[in-house]
C-alpha cells in the first residue's frame, strides 16, 4: 500500500514533467528525481515539515509536528510587502481526535490541495486531477461566471435570468420545444422573479428583504442609461484616516439611501482600500475588486461622461457626494418606498439578558441591512479566492481527515475516464463550501473603541458562548476576529473546555492605539482583506456574538438578517450608542 501511495504521488506531481520528453534517459532522470522528492517528503512528514506556497502574492505556510500533528497551527499568509505576514490559525482543544489514523496521508492530501489552489486549479471539480475533491473549496471561476450572469439583464428583459431554479440547474440544456410552454415560463419568471442572493425563507429575513433587493437592483440598472430621465449620483468612498472599513460601508449605505430617495443611480468611484497591487485592471481602486459593481458598466460610463458636461451639472442630472451635508449622509431619512417595515420588526437581539424590542434607530438598522446586502450581493472571483485560501488554512486538514475517512484512506480518485454525472454537475455543484458546523463567529472590539462604546472583557463573550452551547451542545468551533493580542492569548484558557478557535494571525495591538495607526502598520492590502474574510465568515456562521456599539458588528448583523439568519438571534455585549 505504501508503494502504491508513492506511485500515486509521482503520478500527480510528475505528469507534466514526463510529457516534456519521450527520451528514455530524460524519463529516468525525472522519475529518479521525483522519487527522491517523495521519499524526502514522507521522511520529513514523520518528523517536522515546513511547506510554502504562493497564491498570487499570497504566501501559504504549513507547520506540522511529528508527535502531535494536530496541536500545530496550519497557517496561510496573506500579507503586504510592507507588513508582517498574516495567517489563519487554529487553537484546538486537546480532546479532538483524528477521523483518519494516517497523518502522513492527511498531510499529503492537504499539501496537494494547497498546490492545486496555488496553481489556480479548482480542487473541487477538476476532472484532470486524480486527487480527491476538496469540499471546503469553491470553484471560483465557475461561481464568478454564474454571478455575472445573474447580475446582467438579457436584452430588454425586465430582470436577469432569475428563476425558480437555483444556480447551475437553471442552465441545464433541456429546453421545451413547445413555444407556448416557454412563454408561460418566461411570464412566470417576470411576475415572480426575486434576487438569487437572498437565502432562507421570508420568515428568516428582515421584512420585505426580497422585494427591496429586487427593487434596488432595478433602480440601479435602468433599461437605458442614456435616457434623459436617468440621473446619477457619483460618490467616492470615504478616505479619511479615521474612517475604518465599517464606517466607509455605512457611509455608502447613507449615500445609496439619498440616491434612491432622489431617483438617482448611485455610481461609486475611487475606493482607496482597493488601491493596491492585488486589484488589477478595471477593478483597481474600485469596489468591483471585491464585489460586483453597484450598477451596470453602461451606467458607469454614462455618469463619468456627464461629469465632463457643465450643462449636466447645471440641470442637476449629475450630482456628487459633496452636494450633500454630513448629516444627510450619516443621519438622513430612510427611503419610504416600501412603507415602514422596521415598525413591525420582531426582537431577536438580546443585551444583558433582555430583548431589544424597540429603539430610536430601527429604521436605520433595517435600511443598512438592506443596503449592505445589496452592495455585497455577489463576491468577485478575487474575493472567492481569498475565502478559499482562508478556509483551506483553517479547515483544510479537518476536511482532509473527513474525506480520507470516507474513502478508506485512499487519497487518490479512481482515474477511470468518465463524464461527471449530471446530478453532480447541475445540482450538487451548487452546494456551499464545507465548514465545521455548528460554527460561532465572535467579534471582540476593544482598543480605541472605548471612547465610543462600553468595552467588555473577553470572558463576557465566552459566557455568552457557553449560553449558546447549553442550547446547542454540539457547538465547539469559534471563528474569532479581534484587533487585540491579549484576546488571542486568552483563548488558551478555554481550549480545555472543548472549544476550538480559528483566527487570522496578523500583527495585533498590544496597547491602545488608534485604529488608523494600527491599519497603517499592517499595510493597505492586509488591513482590508483580513477584515473582509472575517466579515464574510461571520455572515456564514450559525451564530454570532458581537458588540452592536461597533459599526462592524452592526453591519455583520445586517448581513445575517438579510441572509436567512434572523432566527439564529444575536447576543450583543452592548448597544449602539445612538439607541
Amino acid at each position: 500500500m505504501e508503494a502504491e501511495d508513492h506511485k500515486g504521488l509521482e503520478r500527480v506531481l510528475s505528469q507534466k514533467a514526463l510529457s516534456m520528453s519521450s527520451s528514455f534517459p530524460c524519463q529516468i532522470c525525472v522519475v529518479g528525481f521525483l522519487c527522491g522528492v517523495c521519499l524526502t517528503s514522507l521522511f520529513l512528514a514523520g518528523l517536522t515539515s515546513f511547506g510554502r506556497f504562493e497564491f498570487d502574492g499570497i504566501q501559504f505556510h504549513q507547520i506540522s509536528a511529528a508527535i502531535l500533528p494536530w496541536s500545530s497551527n496550519p497557517q496561510i499568509t496573506l500579507g503586504d510587502s510592507d507588513s508582517k505576514s498574516r495567517t489563519v490559525e487554529k487553537e484546538e482543544n486537546p480532546r479532538g481526535t483524528n477521523l483518519c489514523c494516517d497523518d502522513d496521508k492527511v498531510s499529503m492530501l492537504y499539501s496537494t490541495w494547497s498546490t492545486l489552489l496555488n496553481e489556480s486549479v479548482d480542487p473541487w471539480t477538476n476532472t484532470k486531477s486524480s486527487v480527491l475533491n476538496a469540499p471546503h473549496l469553491e470553484n471560483c471561476k465557475s461561481k464568478a461566471l454564474m454571478n455575472k450572469r445573474l447580475d446582467t439583464r438579457v436584452g430588454n428583459a425586465t430582470f436577469p435570468p432569475w428563476t425558480l431554479w437555483k444556480g447551475s440547474l437553471d442552465v441545464y440544456a433541456k429546453v421545451s420545444e413547445d413555444e407556448q410552454l416557454n412563454d408561460f415560463r418566461h411570464q412566470d419568471i417576470s411576475q415572480g422573479a426575486y434576487p438569487p442572493w437572498i437565502s432562507g425563507s421570508d420568515e428568516e429575513n428582515y421584512p420585505l428583504t426580497r422585494k427591496v433587493q429586487r427593487d434596488v437592483w432595478l433602480h440601479q440598472h435602468p433599461l437605458n442609461c442614456h435616457d434623459p430621465q436617468v440621473k446619477f449620483l457619483v460618490a467616492d468612498w470615504e478616505r479619511l484616516p479615521g474612517f475604518g472599513i465599517g464606517a466607509q460601508i455605512a457611509g455608502m449605505c447613507g449615500i445609496l439611501a439619498l440616491a434612491i430617495s432622489e431617483k438617482r443611480v448611485l455610481v461609486t468611484n475611487y475606493y482607496n482600500r482597493a488601491d493596491h497591487e492585488g486589484c488589477e485592471g478595471s477593478s483597481h481602486a474600485s469596489w468591483s475588486c471585491y464585489f460586483l459593481p453597484e450598477t451596470s458598466q453602461e451606467c458607469r460610463d454614462r455618469a463619468f461622461e456627464l461629469m465632463n458636461h457643465k450643462e449636466a451639472w447645471d440641470k442637476g442630472i449629475i450630482k456628487e457626494k459633496e452636494n450633500y451635508t454630513s448629516k444627510e449622509i450619516w443621519a438622513g431619512r430612510t427611503p419610504r418606498n416600501w412603507g415602514a417595515p422596521w415598525s413591525y420588526l420582531q426582537p431577536t437581539t438580546e443585551i444583558n439578558g433582555s430583548f431589544v424590542a424597540f429603539h430610536r434607530k430601527m429604521d436605520r438598522r433595517w435600511w443598512r441591512a438592506q443596503a449592505v446586502r445589496y452592495l455585497m450581493r455577489f463576491p468577485t472571483d478575487y474575493t472567492c479566492h481569498l475565502m478559499n485560501v482562508a478556509r483551506h488554512a483553517a479547515f483544510g486538514k479537518e476536511a482532509a481527515e473527513m474525506v480520507l475517512a470516507n474513502s478508506n484512506g485512499d487519497w487518490l480518485k479512481d482515474e477511470t475516464d468518465h463524464p461527471a454525472p449530471e446530478i453532480e454537475k447541475y445540482v450538487w455543484s451548487n452546494r456551499k463550501p464545507w465548514i465545521p458546523r455548528p460554527l460561532l463567529s465572535m467579534h471582540v472590539r476593544m482598543g480605541d473603541k472605548a471612547c465610543e462604546m462600553k468595552v467588555v472583557e473577553f470572558k463576557e463573550y465566552m459566557r455568552l458562548a457557553e449560553r449558546i452551547r447549553k442550547q446547542f451542545p454540539d457547538l465547539r468551533s469559534i471563528w474569532l476576529s479581534t484587533e487585540m493580542q491579549q484576546v488571542i492569548d486568552l483563548t488558551k484558557l478555554y481550549t480545555s473546555s472543548g472549544w476550538n478557535f480559528y483566527f487570522t494571525n496578523v500583527k495585533r495591538q498590544v496597547s491602545n492605539i488608534t485604529m488608523a495607526t494600527y491599519e497603517a502598520s499592517l499595510g493597505r492590502k492586509t488591513s482590508t482583506e483580513y477584515p473582509l474574510v472575517n466579515f464574510l465568515m461571520a455572515t456564514e456562521a450559525d451564530f454570532f456574538i458581537g458588540a452592536l456599539g461597533s459599526t462592524w458588528c452592526f453591519l455583520i448583523d445586517g448581513m445575517r438578517n438579510t441572509g436567512g439568519k434572523v432566527m439564529a438571534g444575536y447576543l450583543s455585549v452592548n448597544k449602539d450608542r445612538f439607541w
